[in-house]
């Protein structure tokens, strides 16, 4: 009788169950912070029904018409790729950092630049004199053999010393190893001592030189002149080297060279130059390269600048060294070296040179936007120049440090590193092969030079332009070379040739100034972004966030589904205990009478373990169909 006053309606027990579903459904609605959806459609039918991009919500309203759902999909989505390749574009553009050119010109005080002149007259200095007599001997041979051509040489004292004698044969010694020789179109040969007269076009003129390994290097050349005179510097250089005191050749002529200098109509004297010899330009004076008191130039004109009255005529000279005849003179900013090969230009006789400038300053981005350097710190190449980071300074020194670690000496026309000595034949034989083919992988940038060296971020340059004329004039050379002859000692025969005269000053007071500023900044970028959202899809920032909360809610979504899955995987074996075939035949008897049984499980495993309570059907129920078998 207890058995069945424990047995409920199937009806009431439904309802019951129903009931607490409901109840507990609201109970997690009401307690919970965070609303998710059920599902991925849900989310996305939320998602379009309430955005605000454009064209969203014709995907929730035609679901009904397929075609039209098609359509807006395809739509909608084309959109979007389309969108992020502008955002592509528009990104790889920011990060190829673009500058843009500023012009500005700017009227000041202008500071006067550097000048250095040169006599373009290699100087018999009396430290290697009786050396540069001999190889002038031995090259007045050398031309009588090839071109039977008779050099005047002038009168010289040949008296010398036993020690002097012995460097003449040392000369001659190295000169033979290194002749000039008659070359063929193809093949290097010897002339023989009676070679008949050959056709000037098949042959060119040449010299090689060779390592201990007998590997030669052949420089010729299809002028006659250029070869001479490349081989006269290469052994003059040599000769050079062998002067173990440098200030040996330091013989300044200051007087005799420059007659007449004025800055700004006032006289210039002694402080304000500075002097350097160079191996193929002679003697050579920078003026105003005293950065403690520089020149300033406050009127533009040729009467506010620089005026010189040089001497032009080449005394004591080396005539296969130098074939020219005047001054050369370079313009360059303050603590730079003057290169005159590459600045430089030359100042005829008989003729006033008036040199215009115009100042251009130089600033550009560093960092990510070029490769500049701020002042050379971060180039991976040693300044040798006792000077300031250039271009140039950078590639000399490239180009010399590379010499003295592949050839074992220094080229006499740079700087000499610590702990190396110049290039002499006397000491290092193979030099001269070398330096050449060293020289070619420099020009081919097999050295890395022109890599290595970058622009510097802030630079100087002057635009030069020239006006000639004729200088003294007809009507008044008379009186300025006799003013020249008393106060300068000026007996030249041929006057003419004998002087010029240079004017250097500023074109005008403005003065140019060529900047870089960022094209695509942050602010730009963004604009841009914006722009392209706004055009495809008509919307907002507010727009990205409902993008971004869409694809977070995706995520959590996923992460939670995902979650529930593995739980339930786990933990459902561990809820239903291990049945023999008995039990689980009468479990199955008795499961139609149960109220939703797989259903009571999954909420036995998420909720609470079942009580005593909720197991009490099975017994009365056991024992009734016991009762009733």
């Amino acid at each position: 009788g207890s058995v069945k006053a424990g047995k409920m309606p199937e009806g009431e027990k439904m309802r019951q169950c129903k009931q607490e579903e409901e109840q507990q459904q609201k109970e997690e609605e009401r307690e919970g912070l965070i609303e998710f959806y059920s599902s991925y459609q849900e989310l996305f039918q939320f998602f379009c029904s309430n955005t605000t991009i454009h064209g969203a919500i014709r995907l929730v309203c035609s679901k009904k018409n397929k075609m039209k759902t098609a359509f807006w999909s395809v739509l909608f989505f084309l959109t979007f790729g389309l969108m992020y390749w502008q955002f592509g574009i528009l990104y790889r553009e920011y990060f190829s950092y673009p500058v843009n050119l500023n012009l500005n010109l700017n009227s000041d005080r202008l500071t006067f630049p550097a000048v250095t002149l040169c006599t373009l007259n290699p100087y018999r200095y009396s430290a290697i004199r009786k050396q540069l007599d001999k190889l002038d001997e031995i090259t007045h041979q050398t031309l009588l053999d090839l071109y039977d051509y008779n050099m005047s040489l002038p009168q010289r004292d040949w008296s010398t010393s036993s020690s002097q004698r012995r460097s003449s044969r040392s000369l001659l010694h190295h000169i033979q190893r290194h002749p000039l020789r008659r070359q063929k179109r193809d093949n290097l040969v010897n002339l023989p001592e009676n070679s008949p007269s050959v056709d000037k076009n098949d042959w060119k003129i040449g010299f090689v030189l060779c390592n201990e390994n007998n590997d030669c290097f052949h420089q010729a050349y299809s002028s006659g002149v250029d070869a001479v005179r490349e081989w006269y510097s290469f052994h003059y250089i040599n000769i050079l080297a062998q002067v173990p005191d440098a200030k040996a050749l330091d013989e300044s002529d200051f007087e005799n060279f420059i007659y007449a200098c004025r800055f700004n109509e006032a006289t210039c004297d002694k402080a304000n130059y500075t002097h350097f010899h160079h191996p193929l330009y002679g003697n050579c004076y920078t003026f105003n390269d005293n950065s403690s008191s520089v020149w300033t130039s406050s009127m533009p004109g040729i009467n506010n600048g620089l005026s010189l009255v040089v001497r032009t005529e080449q005394n004591d000279f080396i005539p296969l060294l130098s074939t020219v005849t005047g001054a050369r003179v370079m313009v360059h900013d303050q603590n730079e070296p003057a290169f005159m090969d590459d600045g430089g230009f030359n100042v005829r006789p008989g003729i006033e040179t008036s040199i215009s400038m115009r100042k251009e300053m130089t600033e550009r981005l560093g960092g990510s936007y070029s490769d500049c350097t701020e002042d050379g710190s971060d180039v991976p190449v040693q300044n040798l120049y006792s000077s300031r980071y250039t271009e140039q300074v950078c590639i000399r020194s490239c180009f010399q440090l590379n010499m003295v670690e592949r050839c074992g000496c220094a080229y006499y026309f740079y700087p000499l590193p610590s702990r190396a000595e110049y290039c002499d034949y006397t000491k290092h034989k193979a030099w001269g092969y070398c330096y050449y083919k060293l020289l070619a992988e420099f020009k081919a940038d097999v050295l890395g030079c022109f890599h290595k060296c970058r622009k510097p971020c802030k630079m100087t340059e002057y635009q030069l332009s020239a006006g000639y004329s004729r200088w003294p004039s007809a009507v008044s050379e008379d009186w300025v070379f006799y003013m020249l002859s008393q106060q300068n000692k000026y007996n030249i025969t041929s006057k003419r040739n004998g002087v010029a005269k240079v004017n250097i000053f500023f074109k005008e007071w403005n003065y140019k100034t060529n900047g870089e500023s960022p094209a695509f900044t942050v602010v730009t970028l963004l604009s841009q972004l914006g722009n392209q959202w706004s055009l495809w899809f008509g919307s907002s920032v507010l727009s990205v966030m409902e993008l971004a909360e869409l694809v977070l809610d995706f995520i959590a979504i996923t992460f939670i589904l995902g979650f529930r899955w593995f739980r339930s995987r786990q933990k459902l074996p561990a809820a239903v205990p291990p049945l023999n075939s008995q039990d689980n035949a009468a479990f199955q008897d008795e499961a139609p009478a149960l109220c939703a049984p797989h259903r009571f499980t999954v909420e036995a495993v998420v909720t609470m373990l079942p009580s005593y309570n909720s197991l009490e059907p099975r017994g009365p129920s056991r024992d009734g169909e016991e009762g009733h078998e």
